[in-house]
């Protein structure tokens, strides 16, 4: 059967909005997602709908789509996307007049089921993560866009597949194979060299999104467009299959793909083959992303320059402590940033930065009551007292979480363009989640002579966040030196690397085909992005500053 070309034109809500022009226009393709959902982004909609019930989708598409719909058409491409958000059939009605008015004859379908906000009371959204073949559905009976709310990500391309080759449920290793390309694709240009932490290897100032060659057993090759910029290797393939994942099990609503089992060789230039991948049973639940709002969060930087900057955060710290003593908020962090240097030959250099963040169900009580502190101590503090900004009147910030639901409680459904509407029912055959046994590691290296050094020379690395807790992958370019991090790298050495791990459950899962490790730090991010608990909310550079810690390496490896 002829193989299915899928591209990706959109990572995030907020993506490069050219990019669906770029892949209609820059070679063949058959069909085009876009992802425009994080947990964030639920959050963002779900407000919009307070404000408007008629919004809850992501905009932007429509006005890409005003530019490209013609386009798709004539090119015979079929878009499907998960911009519908929280109001997936709002959004195909907008598509249906947005069509209508520029005189092209497009069938529109969406994909409902997953809004379980109304039994989670509260919340501000709560959806299930839905799979892939309600886009299959409407794919089959002719859609040409079809619009979906919350489904997993790699749905957006086991859909298409599916629809294309025939699968049916219980197709386990085709499938499985449809959502690892699937998670390759879902971030865009991160799978091109975007976010790379070997960017060096190429030119990553405009990459090229990515697309897939997939084939009817499941295997596929990850490349883009020619003459796009960016660069697909085995290594860009390689820290997106790690990004977000967890243990070597990648659960979800039609399959559980074994990450353990995937297989990456070189094709040729900029193509990656993908094989090998084995499939399981889904588990018997569905996830189901929980956003409500936290109450309000303040904060206010204050910059402490030269000397003595121990003693002057102290000061600070105490006379705001007493200000805010009769009406304490909830909960108050401070964090010193050390950024200064010592004999400085620019004050930004000499200065370090205390960062007080606030949290309360009130917003008064984060609000005017520490804007008024902190503007009251202009005269009456550590010498060179100022502030980054001063201190607004609080704003809102969000929670997530994550539950379950039996499968069988969704009513995951296909709303075609003429208003019919198929079910889709859950997965007959289901498997609780276990752990995969540790793999055996290889032979460790030969003893020799070491040199302390980044671990970034031999390693690279990438990370992020799936509600409170962080996943760091990290992996090796060769054999030699997959021997070493494999027996170098373990829990206990990442806790030494990073201190702020320190007391947070950490777990390591090893994946010997990509010579990787994939470490999960539960809890580092708090309550999830939308609280913003940390400098670096989303842990996007967890890794980049384990790859930038010291240790003793081979020198062989260096």
């Amino acid at each position: 059967m002829r193989t299915l070309r899928i591209g990706n034109a959109s990572g995030f809500y907020g993506d490069r909005f050219e990019a669906m022009r770029e892949m209609l226009t820059g070679g063949e393709l058959d069909v085009l997602t876009g992802d425009y959902l994080a947990e964030l982004t639920m959050l963002i909609l779900g407000r919009d709908r307070l404000k408007d019930p008629s919004a809850g989708y992501a905009r932007t598409f429509l006005r890409q789509l005003e530019e490209c719909l013609g386009l798709a058409q004539e090119r015979g491409v079929r878009i499907v996307t998960n911009a519908g958000g929280l109001n997936p059939a709002g959004l195909a009605d907008a598509v249906r007049r947005l069509a209508d008015r520029l005189g092209i004859p497009v069938r529109v379908a969406h994909v409902e089921g997953d809004d379980l906000t109304a039994a989670r009371p509260g919340s501000l959204a709560a959806h299930a993560y839905l799979g892939g073949f309600g886009i299959a559905a409407c794919l089959r009976e002719g859609a040409d866009v079809v619009v979906t709310g919350r489904v997993t990500d790699a749905a957006l391309v086991t859909g298409p597949a599916a629809a294309h080759f025939g699968w049916r449920p219980g197709e386990y290793d085709r499938l499985a194979g449809a959502v690892v390309a699937g998670h390759v694709l879902e971030c865009g240009t991160q799978a091109t060299g975007g976010n790379y932490a070997f960017f060096a290897d190429g030119d990553v100032r405009r990459p090229g999104f990515p697309l897939a060659e997939l084939h009817e057993d499941g295997s596929c090759v990850i490349t883009k467009h020619p003459g796009t910029g960016g660069f697909v290797d085995v290594g860009t393939v390689t820290a997106q299959l790690l990004y977000e994942t967890g243990p070597a099990r990648y659960a979800g609503p039609d399959v559980t793909a074994r990450l353990d089992t995937v297989r990456l060789t070189r094709d040729g230039p900029d193509r990656v083959r993908i094989d090998g991948v084995r499939g399981e049973a889904p588990p018997p639940t569905l996830k189901v992303g929980v956003n409500r709002l936290g109450g309000f969060r303040n904060e206010v930087a204050f910059v402490l320059t030269g000397l003595d900057i121990e003693a002057k955060a102290a000061l600070v710290r105490g006379q705001m402590t007493d200000a805010l003593a009769k009406s304490p908020p909830a909960e108050v962090r401070w964090e010193l940033a050390r950024t200064d240097r010592p004999d400085a030959d620019t004050e930004e250099t000499a200065s370090a930065l205390l960062r007080l963040v606030v949290r309360d169900p009130e917003q008064a009580v984060v609000g005017r009551a520490l804007s008024g502190a902190a503007v009251e101590l202009a005269l009456a503090s550590y010498p060179g007292f100022h502030v980054l900004a001063p201190p607004g009147k609080g704003s809102p910030y969000g929670v997530f979480e994550a539950a379950y639901v039996p499968q069988d409680e969704v009513a995951h459904v296909a709303v075609l363009d003429d208003g019919r509407r198929i079910p889709v029912a859950p997965a007959a055959d289901t498997l609780a989640l276990d752990d995969v046994p540790e793999p055996p590691l290889p032979e460790p290296p030969p003893d020799g002579p070491v040199r302390r050094a980044p671990l970034g020379l031999v390693a690279g690395a990438r990370s992020g966040d799936k509600g409170g807790d962080a996943n760091i992958g990290v992996w090796a370019r060769t054999d030699e030196a997959w021997r070493w991090l494999a027996h170098t790298l373990t829990v206990d050495r990442l806790r030494e690397l990073l201190p702020e791990t320190g007391g947070l459950p950490v777990t390591r899962h090893t994946l010997p085909r990509l010579r990787a490790l994939n470490f999960v730090v539960e809890g580092v991010l708090g309550a999830g992005v939308a609280a913003q608990h940390r400098f670096d909310p989303q842990a996007k550079a967890l890794g980049e500053w384990l790859r930038s810690r010291h240790l003793d390496i081979p020198e062989a490896l260096l």
